[in-house]
């Protein structure tokens, strides 16, 4: 129980850092890159890869089986 509750928080903190650099990275429109540009930058950047992993996190946490 303690363990998914860690993956949770963790998960939502790590959701939180990545989708914070997606938003601040739409200011990227204002200089003329185009939607496909955005995506191949956002791709590139590590920091992105924050979102995709918190999601796997919650998901892990969500489906984890817990001890009896």
């Amino acid at each position: 129980m303690f363990l998914r509750i860690i993956l949770f928080f963790l998960g939502a903190i790590f959701m939180l850092i990545g989708n914070f650099y997606i938003v601040v990275y739409i200011n990227l429109f204002s200089f003329g890159y185009t939607i496909t540009e955005y995506l191949e930058y956002i791709f590139t950047r590590y920091e992105c890869y924050f979102t995709f992993l918190g999601i796997v996190l919650i998901i892990l946490s969500v489906y984890l089986k817990g001890d009896k």
